[in-house]
């Protein structure tokens, strides 16, 4: 009987289970409760920690290599999506389709928000750099204090493809985690008055002149940078079917067939990168301690620019709340200013003042991962 039970355990796959994956479950079980309890991203974290509850279990037919004449698991077909660059541009196209770049066109001067917002993937860069890492790598791992899970992957992909995993893990989870993280850096660094100033509404934004911006930013942002151009083409491309009105099938199936299918597949398979042996090691606890001072700093760029606005031009004041949506975690950032002014006063409404710089943060940090792919990939 006792032969016949080890027999039977043998034949499953309860003694393949080590104590990293059983770790690993435990970080499964947090990510699930932020996304279900907390409300923190759940498009992005349940697939993400499902993804992750795959790799760190003995599956079979789910993550193997073709060998023998036989095909490869599901996954190792899926993730072609990443390591071919294919996910990051349909994101990107389903961004655009779901954002209004006309806070941003109504009151240009928010695209510096978005720049002074980048700050903390530069200076990431360098303390990377100083960490023992290579270039390549550091410019990898600064890159996810734009918040912009799509970008990091498409730059690691061709700069450090062997930090993709911890660096995917890394910005998809500040991105789900900026309502976490963000409004104590904004309080710390803004007074009660500041947090309080009311901005001017916004002028109404023409048809045409949203439809020549988004024509005019992908050929500039091309011209300038054009390792970037799968996401700069991508997004203006989504906002373009968005703003034109001669498109709405089209613009509505990327803002949800295509975003949420690649959501689903970008997410499980960043997840699946996430075994124990890979995930629990010291160079990942760098990267990820990394990122979230790339991500803060960021935040803080961007707050402390609004400040400096202020100082500039006392007669047409900024929150410098909405500094803080300079990150490229669209829309969310952009929420997080909102109810942050409105926790001082409640009549504040600030999200639309706030678009303007989260849009410019994901062209920025489009452009920055451009700047560093076509000088470092050489």
């Amino acid at each position: 009987m006792i032969q016949d039970f080890i027999n039977f355990l043998h034949l499953s796959a309860f003694h393949l289970v080590t104590w990293k994956m059983m770790v690993m479950w435990g970080i499964v079980l947090v990510l699930l409760y932020l996304a279900v309890y907390k409300g923190f991203e759940p498009l992005l974290l349940i697939p993400i920690a499902f993804g992750a509850l795959i790799a760190n279990l003995p599956t079979q037919g789910m993550v193997n290599l073709p060998a023998h004449g036989q095909p490869g698991g599901l996954y190792y077909y899926i993730t072609k999506g990443i390591t071919w660059e294919i996910f990051p541009p349909l994101i990107f196209l389903g961004v655009g389709a779901l954002t209004d770049f006309g806070p941003l066109i109504a009151n240009p001067r928010t695209l510096i928000l978005g720049a002074a917002a980048q700050l903390g993937i530069f200076a990431t860069f360098l303390g990377a750099s100083l960490l023992g890492f290579t270039t390549r790598q550091a410019a990898s791992i600064g890159i996810i204090g734009g918040a912009d899970g799509p970008t990091a992957i498409f730059m690691c992909n061709k700069l450090a493809p062997e930090l993709l995993a911890p660096i995917a893990v890394a910005a998809y989870s500040y991105m789900s985690l900026v309502p976490l993280i963000q409004p104590p850096i904004m309080r710390l660094l803004t007074t009660k008055h500041e947090r309080r100033i009311r901005m001017k509404s916004l002028r109404k934004v023409s048809k045409l002149e949203k439809l020549l911006f988004c024509l005019t930013v992908m050929v500039l942002s091309v011209l300038l940078v054009p390792a970037a151009s799968a996401l700069i083409a991508m997004l203006m491309l989504g906002n373009f079917l968005r703003e034109c009105g001669v498109t709405e099938r089209l613009s509505n199936a990327a803002q949800n067939e295509i975003i949420n299918v690649t959501t689903i597949f970008l997410g499980t398979s960043i997840g699946i990168t996430m075994t124990g042996e890979r995930f629990l090691n010291a160079e990942t606890l760098k990267i990820i301690f990394l990122g979230l001072f790339a991500f803060g700093l960021s935040t803080a760029g961007g707050v402390l620019m609004g400040k400096f606005m202020n100082f500039m031009s006392p007669k047409n004041p900024i929150n410098p709340l909405i500094g803080a949506a300079g990150v490229s975690a669209v829309p969310m950032a952009a929420r997080v200013a909102q109810l942050e002014g409105q926790r001082e006063d409640p009549n504040n409404y600030l999200l639309m003042h706030a678009m303007g710089p989260n849009v410019a943060g994901v062209i920025g940090t489009a452009v920055v991962a451009g700047y560093f792919i076509a000088c470092l990939s050489k």
